[in-house]
């Protein structure tokens, strides 16, 4: 007789995401996660851009707390310890990266590019550092995706005047979110959280870390206008529960290459999202790329395929404690 408990199942709401078909769950990671850029793009007007994203740490801390107090108590620390510092590096470093390269002057299109080289970073961590093997379908599909994403880009590309150095945050951002998915996907199944438990923890340390970096800067308040509390609620919902959300269960179903290089069609949507909020044209261009994107990623989905990786925890996927 098996004397192991069984884990309790997830809530209602949250069993029919974990089934949903893998595709459906990456078409919306892409648009939830391409929604980041646009509301930063948004916020920027209102607010600084470190402050909006305190703020929507904060908002997403407190929302779901009452939903996954009774899991975390009961949660060693040590795995506690393991997931905050999972989440500093995918929530706290990437977003830092990515979001002060932009304040220092960085090109948001050129970011953003740089950023998006999260499926080859993780290749090569993967390879490197784990000793993975990928096949060569993997590689030329990677090869691809990232020429489509620069056609898309091509428009929006520009050298900007920030220092030197700044460029190397949004490299840095990338670089600490593929290490974060790695070591995610490493954790054994009783190290792993549930889908809400992970996200409360994440953006609970990001609230320390970014409350620092903004007081050092000026006044954690929050700005009484209405731009400000959409900035921060687009962003807390759309990007952040949506985004990272999506980002983690896809994580669980799948490999960490694969969900990197899906998010090699963000670029595009991304443009589609500032066509529609605010009325940028779009270009041919910007459809071939996506076009050229679409055959990376299918690249990578055969070569992922062929080589297939043992998912840690995917027994356990049906089974969080949220």
């Amino acid at each position: 007789m098996n004397s192991t408990p069984a884990l309790p199942c997830p809530r209602p709401p949250l069993k029919l995401l974990y089934r949903l078909p893998l595709p459906l769950l990456e078409l919306g990671l892409v648009v939830s996660w391409s929604s980041g850029f646009i509301g930063a793009r948004f916020s920027i007007d209102y607010a600084p851009a470190l402050l909006v994203v305190f703020w929507r740490c904060v908002l997403v801390t407190v929302a779901l707390l009452p939903f996954v107090f009774g899991a975390l108590k009961d949660t060693p620390v040590r795995v506690l310890l393991k997931n905050a510092g999972i989440g500093l590096l995918a929530m706290g470093g990437y977003l830092l990266g990515v979001v002060q390269g932009v304040a220092l002057g960085v090109p948001a299109g050129l970011a953003a590019l740089l950023a998006d080289l999260l499926p080859v970073g993780m290749a090569l961590l993967a390879a490197g550092v784990l000793h993975q093997r990928l096949h060569r379908s993997v590689w030329t599909g990677l090869g691809i995706g990232l020429a489509g994403v620069v056609l898309v880009a091509h428009d929006a590309l520009a050298l900007g005047n920030a220092p030197l150095w700044a460029y190397s945050l949004p490299l840095l951002g990338m670089a600490s979110l593929a290490v974060a998915t790695l070591w995610q996907k490493r954790l054994q199944p009783h190290e792993s959280l549930g889908l809400l438990a992970n996200l409360w923890l994440q953006c609970a340390v990001c609230v320390v870390a970014f409350g620092m970096v903004v007081a050092s800067q000026g006044s954690l308040l929050p700005l009484p206008t209405t731009g400000f509390a959409l900035s921060v609620l687009w962003t807390a919902t759309i990007a952040t529960l949506g985004g990272y959300g999506l980002y983690w269960l896809c994580l669980k179903r799948s490999t960490p290459t694969r969900v990197a290089s899906v998010l090699y069609l963000s670029p595009a949507v991304t443009l589609l999202w500032a066509w529609a909020v605010f009325d940028e044209p779009l270009s041919w261009l910007m459809l071939l790329g996506t076009a050229v994107s679409a055959v990376g990623v299918w690249r990578v989905v055969r070569g992922e395929a062929r080589v297939p990786e043992p998912v840690q925890g995917a027994e356990h996927v049906g089974q969080s404690t949220d």
